[in-house]
């Protein structure tokens, strides 16, 4: 009896002295690489795609594009670098749509800020200023304040269906413009016209700059692009010929095959490195 009361003091003792060190929760990179891949899909037109089908369709495609170019050129190997390109290729597909769609948003933000600081100068409320935008907003983007606009006269609240256009958008410019309104709507203020202001003078200076250095980068990325696509454009024509797969169906071939990719690999993202301007980050998703 004295050995089990010893043992409970024990435990309590322990469970007291754990109790003010508190475990942080880790954060999960999982939903984090989610979470990004569902932004990168919404940016790109595509919001009915969720991250396991466009993960299960690019797995997909690498697999038919195996076995399609083993049959041609009869060449596991160089089969199976052509389906590790395919099944590669949804992931910068989906990011050039989504940097496209993301520059044609950057042009028409400010107008946007612009219409808004205008129906509310008018006295319009927040929400009828946001709704106003379905009709006389930029047309690329009427269609999520239509929707904006179902969601609040279906439901009457301001702040969940702020979050559904929020999440719609999925951008940047949109979460800081969202956020304020929300705080405008919650505890009052009357600096908002002058932050809207701000807002869209910062938007312009911001989309003038990057015209600029994107302009200037252009050519030098595009040129490097072809670099790291060349070698493989030239294998993809010499692989239909029967020596060609001969060579590379031994170990050495399978060896010039993976640093060849290893080094285009490198290359390209080395070069995307480089290149890459500054994006603004969803902090207030």
């Amino acid at each position: 009896m004295g050995t089990v009361a010893g043992l409970l003091l024990g435990v309590g003792l322990l469970c007291i002295w754990w109790s003010f060190w508190p475990r942080q929760p880790r954060p999960q990179r999982s939903s984090r690489r989610g979470e990004r891949t569902q932004d990168l899909l919404v940016q790109a037109g595509m919001p009915g795609v969720r991250p396991a089908a466009f993960y299960g369709t690019s797995i997909a495609i690498g697999l038919v594009t195996f076995v399609v170019a083993a049959a041609v050129t009869g060449s596991p190997t160089i089969a199976a670098s052509f389906a590790v390109l395919a099944a590669l290729a949804p992931g910068p597909y989906v990011r050039a749509r989504a940097r496209r769609r993301r520059t044609e948003l950057r042009e028409l933000w400010p107008e946007v800020v612009d219409d808004l600081n205008s129906g509310i100068r008018a006295g319009m409320s927040l929400p009828e200023a946001l709704i106003s935008l379905s009709e006389r907003g930029p047309e690329p983007m009427r269609a999520e304040f239509r929707a904006f606009a179902d969601d609040y006269r279906a439901t009457g609240r301001f702040s969940d269906a702020l979050d559904r256009l929020k999440a719609r958008l999925a951008d940047p410019v949109a979460d800081r413009l969202i956020e304020a309104l929300r705080l405008t709507r919650d505890v009052g203020g009357t600096d908002l016209g002058r932050l809207l202001r701000t807002l869209s003078a910062f938007l312009r200076d911001d989309l003038r700059a990057r015209g600029e250095l994107e302009a200037r980068q252009s050519w030098t990325v595009n040129g490097a692009r072809l670099a790291a696509g060349a070698p493989w454009l030239v294998l993809a024509l010499l692989s239909t010929r029967p020596e060609t797969a001969a060579a590379f169906n031994t170990a050495v071939g399978a060896a010039v095959l993976l640093v060849g990719a290893a080094a285009s690999a490198a290359a390209y993202l080395l070069m995307v490195r480089i290149g890459r301007l500054p994006e603004d980050v969803r902090v207030l998703r």
